[in-house]
């Protein structure tokens, strides 16, 4: 079970786009600019970092690129079974879930970054992390500083974000560190993000909201609030409203995923701080990032698996097959029943002999239930990544493909 995680602001970079430009999933950039109407390749591949910084730039970059990495993801047939944002990350894992037009995705990303940029300049504020300390600690440590000043991310065990009035916020650091927190580190942002500072932002975004229309996601979201799967689509304009002063409880939001199954957990998006974090929360669970084209080959490869991956490599003399991969998703949750007629190898294996059967679009790989399992490319299925029998969920993968191979 694979799980997405989006990263949010703080992860954007100058240049960030520089990898995407001739990849086919750079047409969402396309499709954002005539949204937002931004300049969207500028700020990607040009604009420094002052000016990426800036809290609505920040979070456009961001949300777009991600969703450019997710198309990409895409377009090689893996799928999310889950799926959970940190903080703006939360738009981008709704629009990867289906719960949230791209488009209104776009417009709302837009509302919030320059709504909680006017907050920020009626209420400044600033951030920083505490490290070595737990979450009561720190809790205490905002409590004794007798100011403006509160958690603002549970991040992971040791790691834990405050946030508030500068003097505040100096003076809870100050007192974690007597506490046994080992380091406090500022961060260099203008605004007390997820905190009650952020107020005056929410009658904005709240009007974006309720012209916006969510529908009920097709893989389990969950939430920053709470740490918690809300299938309701109803309640997601009142989570996002409430995030804006609420504390991101990330590392719960990682353990909720762990607690549903996932195997895998995915930073999709730029930057790699989620990955991270998810290192230090589960330790059981592989961790995995695509920022970059380059990395869509790690995830296949990571997706096999498999010793007999390796073999088949080693069996080509080094060609490089990764790009002439794809995957195919069960389309719903239930027992996996190969078709009879496919002569392809077991969970998980490559054809040695053969090449494996060939197939057109549309072509019927087996049944998850009564749900069929059609394949959207043509090629030849050369193993199955699910034994007969087994129970798999809506977006898992089932069945692997060499797309176009040579002399076919």
């Amino acid at each position: 079970m694979l799980a997405f995680t989006f990263p949010g602001q703080g992860s954007q970079r100058p240049g960030m786009g520089r990898a995407w430009t001739d990849h086919p999933s750079w047409e969402v950039v396309e499709d954002a600019t005539r949204v937002s109407g931004q300049d969207l390749t500028r700020l990607l591949l040009h604009a420094d970092q002052a000016e990426l910084t800036l809290t609505a730039n920040a979070q456009l970059t961001t949300f777009v690129l991600s969703l450019v990495v997710l198309d990409a993801i895409e377009r090689v047939g893996l799928a999310p079974t889950l799926c959970a944002g940190h903080s703006l990350g939360e738009y981008s894992a709704l629009a990867a879930s289906g719960a949230l037009d791209f488009e209104d995705g776009v417009r709302l990303v837009v509302e919030r970054g320059e709504a909680m940029h006017e907050a920020a300049v009626e209420r400044p504020g600033t951030m920083a992390a505490i490290l070595g300390a737990d979450d009561d600690t720190v809790e205490a440590a905002c409590q004794r500083a007798e100011g403006e000043v509160w958690v603002a991310n549970y991040n992971a065990p040791g790691q834990v974000v405050v946030a508030g009035d500068a003097e505040a916020v100096d003076r809870a650091g100050t007192i974690a560190k007597e506490l046994g927190a080992r380091k406090v580190l500022p961060f260099p942002v203008a605004g007390a993000f997820h905190t009650l500072l952020m107020a005056p932002a929410r009658s904005r975004l709240r009007k974006a909201l309720a012209t916006t229309t969510f529908v009920t996601p097709e893989v389990p979201v969950v939430a920053n609030v709470d740490g918690r799967v809300h299938e309701r689509a109803d309640e997601w304009p009142g989570l996002l409203s409430a995030q804006l002063c609420s504390p991101v409880r990330w590392r719960q939001s990682l353990e909720t995923l762990a607690a549903l199954g996932a195997s895998a957990v995915v930073e999709v998006g730029p930057g790699g701080v989620l990955s991270g974090l998810a290192r230090r929360t589960l330790s059981d669970v592989r961790v995995l990032a695509v920022a970059a084209p380059d990395d869509l080959d790690h995830l296949v490869d990571q997706v096999a698996g498999t010793e007999s991956w390796h073999t088949y490599a080693a069996a080509h003399q080094g060609e490089h097959l990764y790009t002439s991969e794809r995957v195919v998703v069960s389309p719903a949750t239930g027992v996996f029943e190969p078709e009879e007629t496919l002569a392809a190898p077991g969970p998980g294996a490559r054809a040695t002999t053969g090449g494996g059967t060939k197939v057109a679009v549309g072509d019927l790989l087996g049944l998850v239930g009564r749900d069929e399992v059609r394949t959207p490319f043509a090629g030849l299925v050369v193993g199955f990544m699910a034994h007969r029998g087994e129970r798999v969920v809506s977006g898992q993968p089932v069945a692997w493909l060499r797309v176009n191979p040579a002399g076919s």
